[in-house]
């Protein structure tokens, strides 16, 4: 039989262990900041309230059924972070992948100039390499 006292079970948590809502706290402050736009801006990917808005920012609670899938569905970061507390693999979005694209393409393109800039009498066979695989095979014209 359980103890009568008290209203969590004993060993329920880790002491010192962040819990849920600061954890969501941290990553909304992160990306939107404490500011009166953040409250905003969480009230309009949600249609939650201003204060529920101020509690999750500042991790007194955490958002909870519609309002987490909501936020999963607007933050890349909320997103990342309820898989890491499930235990679950981070699955790496598509708006990720295309920022990380267009930064290694204009790497290779910068790339190309000071290539161009250091030996300007290579034939343009021989230049920007990199833009092949960038281009999925097809070279440049």
């Amino acid at each position: 039989m359980f103890p009568k006292t008290g209203k969590k079970f004993p060993g329920d948590a880790d002491i010192g262990a962040p819990t849920y809502a600061a954890l969501i706290a941290d990553v909304l402050r992160s990306e939107l900041g404490n500011s009166h736009r953040a409250h905003k801006t969480l009230m309009r990917w949600t249609g939650a309230n201003e204060r529920t808005a101020k509690n999750w920012l500042s991790g007194s609670n955490g958002p909870s059924g519609e309002h987490l899938l909501q936020l999963m569905r607007n933050s890349d970061e909320v997103f990342e972070c309820v898989l890491r507390l499930s235990h679950r693999p981070v699955v790496v979005s598509n708006r990720r992948l295309v920022e990380v694209r267009n930064s290694l393409q204009g790497t290779a393109d910068l790339l190309s100039e000071v290539i161009d800039v250091q030996c300007p009498s290579r034939p343009k066979t021989m230049q920007a390499p990199q833009t092949i695989l960038l281009n999925q095979g097809r070279p440049e014209t």
